[in-house]
């Protein structure tokens, strides 16, 4: 048999810094505070008047509209 050269796995991974992992999980932080302030706005919008969605499927091409209906509390 012919002779194998061992390779080691951990030469070819990239090495990653903890400067990279650091702005990476700030990156993360970011766009999680985004999600979060999307979503606080559309559940306040949807909680004064109603709001609805349209959507196209991607697998058939159909119309879906999503109605979306709040009731406030009186007071809050």
């Amino acid at each position: 048999m012919a002779d194998k050269k061992r390779v080691d796995t951990a030469e070819e991974e990239p090495k990653i810094d903890a400067g990279e992992i650091e702005r990476r999980f700030d990156m993360m932080d970011r766009r999680l505070d985004n999600i979060d302030s999307i979503v606080s706005a559309v559940v306040e919008r949807v909680m004064t008047q109603p709001i609805t969605i349209n959507l196209v499927c991607p697998h058939c091409g159909k119309n879906v509209e999503v109605a979306l209906i709040g009731n406030r509390k009186p007071g809050r």
